[in-house]
């Protein structure tokens, strides 16, 4: 399509200078028939109108199969991008910022699109244009050809030089832009705190800094970019003059037609724009470049947490540490030292511990968002690295310590857990949670939309809703890392008794700081400092001197008081 679309366009200027000859035949007096030339001459007009009908028919056919490709390469692009994202593990996201992630997967992706467009169909038009143009051009006369095409060898060497300079330069403004990128979501989501502190001056004059720093590496990338139309222009201009004196010379010497030379300015002009779009081109390909670069950085990165099993695993609940440690490679901190337990299928282990004892750890290890350093895991007997990764997480029910709610319904933040739940269902999680009292309230109930993160709701609220999200699951494990911090006492038994009463036949992990959450398990794990200082009963531990009982004695005095 594109070789026939600019064949035909380039017949205009033969047709356009056959015309200009038979004018200067009839100048001459070399034809005489003036009805012959008038008939010839309205033929050429007819010609060319449909000359150029089909040719932009073709080109518009050329268009919408490039562009619409690239528009499906972006699609693929972007989804292979965000598959990648979703297989590596949680180590990826500590070590990468959210703005960079993003900026990746749209930014980034565009510019690609950009080449496999816009690139390639003008480059694709610049060749097949070149080819016919040059082959017409020496066909009509090899020395004019010859002295149109001296600026030529100039653009190449300019393009070459400008190309190493675009492609340097962009892969900075990328780079600036990430971190604009970065700097504003970081922003958007601490809003709260930024108000709260009345840093706006302070938070304002940072993202001036670093705009700043952007707008400048955004104008080196432009001026070098600028350079390139001017050029072009320069040198058609230069081929111009050269046609004219060259052409008007031999038309002198009666070597040629005045058509002729119409002809060739008319083919040089005709090549203005492919050659013009050269540096815009050589820019989207170098900025293409700099960009897959970026895109390749993740795509080639390899998942630390790889599913070993395509068969399916189902869990009883059966869990087990044998001489587990772990150090959080980022940090280096030790978490845990050799931790050994176990829990057998619909039991209750509740962790105790201070802040930094390596309690969500192991809830991590657990959900294998982590391997172990060294030791293993076991579930039902049997290695975690050899259950299914997915299964054994969409068989856990997981309630964090900083709950996250998504911007939408009530009713589809508790359908996360189980996507075809009825209303009853969701209903019934509610009531369990203790937050069905709450929802009824609102305007919309169930449907009431959510901001960002939940902010709409108290951070009680947003802790029970993620409960009723763990329990609409009926897993077969389900963990509670603190989850009930943000909640009263009073609310705290109802939860609990709830869990209780349904939570018989799951295998359930509480970590707390509370004594009240832990007292009813059937064994308490007291950590320190990533090992296990104490482990048994409620009844065994208020018995034996340690943390345990002291954090019962104190939170017991704290209800006296």
């Amino acid at each position: 399509m594109t070789f026939f679309a600019k064949f035909l366009a380039l017949k205009i200027p033969q047709i356009i200078g056959n015309s200009l000859n038979v004018v200067e035949d009839y100048q001459k007096g070399i034809v005489t028939d003036l009805e012959e030339i008038s008939n010839d001459l309205l033929l050429n007009i007819l010609i060319i109108i449909g000359v150029t009908i089909l040719s932009g028919f073709l080109t518009f056919l050329m268009r919408q199969t490039i562009i619409v490709t690239s528009r499906l390469i972006e699609f693929d692009l972007k989804n292979e991008i965000y598959q990648q994202y979703q297989r590596l593990s949680l180590n990826f996201y500590k070590k990468n910022r959210t703005g960079d992630l993003m900026n990746r997967i749209s930014e980034d992706v565009s510019k690609v699109r950009m080449y496999a467009g816009p690139a390639i169909m003008y480059s694709m038009n610049m060749i097949v244009l070149f080819t016919v143009g040059f082959t017409q051009m020496l066909s009509i006369d090899v020395k004019l050809t010859m002295y149109t095409l001296i600026p030529f060898p100039l653009l190449s060497i300019s393009i070459f030089i400008l190309s190493k300079v675009i492609h340097k330069r962009s892969s900075i403004v990328q780079e600036y832009l990430s971190k604009l990128t970065t700097f504003n979501q970081e922003f958007f989501s601490g809003i709260n705190v930024v108000k709260s502190y009345g840093i706006e001056v302070s938070i304002i004059k940072d993202f001036d800094k670093i705009a700043d720093q952007s707008k400048e590496k955004n104008i080196h990338l432009q001026k070098a970019n600028a350079l390139f139309f001017p050029l072009m222009v320069l040198l058609i201009g230069i081929s111009n003059i050269i046609v004219i004196y060259v052409g008007g010379k031999q038309y002198i010497n009666d070597e040629i037609q005045i058509g002729t030379i119409i002809e060739f300015m008319l083919y040089v002009n005709i090549l203005t724009w492919p050659v013009a779009v050269v540096g815009w081109v050589t820019s989207m390909i170098q900025q293409a470049e700099a960009s897959q670069a970026r895109i390749n950085e993740f795509l080639q990165q390899v998942p630390e947490i790889k599913n070993s099993n395509s068969v399916s695993t189902e869990l009883k609940g059966n869990v087990t540490f044998k001489d587990v440690t772990f150090t959080y490679d980022d940090t280096n901190i030790t978490a845990l030292k050799n931790i050994n337990f176990s829990i057998k299928s619909g039991e209750t282990i509740a962790i105790i511990g201070k802040t930094g004892s390596g309690k969500s750890t192991i809830i991590e290890l657990i959900s294998r968002l982590y391997d172990t350093t060294t030791g293993t895991i076991l579930l039902d007997e049997k290695p975690i690295e050899e259950a299914n990764l997915y299964d054994v997480r969409s068989q856990i029910g997981f309630v964090p310590q900083d709950p996250f709610l998504f911007s939408e319904s009530i009713e589809d933040n508790i359908k996360f857990g189980k996507k075809d739940a009825t209303k009853e269902e969701i209903i019934a999680a509610a009531q369990n949670a203790d937050v069905h009292k709450n929802i009824i309230n609102f305007t919309m109930g169930y449907k009431t939309i959510l901001g960002e993160r939940g902010v709409t709701l108290s951070g009680g609220q947003k802790q029970r809703v993620s409960i009723a999200r763990a329990i609409i699951k009926n897993p077969k494990i389900l963990i509670f890392d603190d989850c009930l911090s943000a909640v009263d006492t009073e609310t705290e038994e109802k939860i609990l008794s709830n869990l209780e009463r349904i939570s018989k036949k799951i295998t359930t992990f509480i970590i707390s700081h509370r004594v009240s959450s832990a007292k009813n398990a059937d064994k308490i794990i007291v950590l320190d400092e990533g090992k296990i200082t104490q482990q048994g009963t409620h009844n065994q531990l208020i018995m034996q001197e340690g943390y345990y009982k002291y954090l019962y004695d104190q939170q017991l005095l704290e209800k006296e008081i």
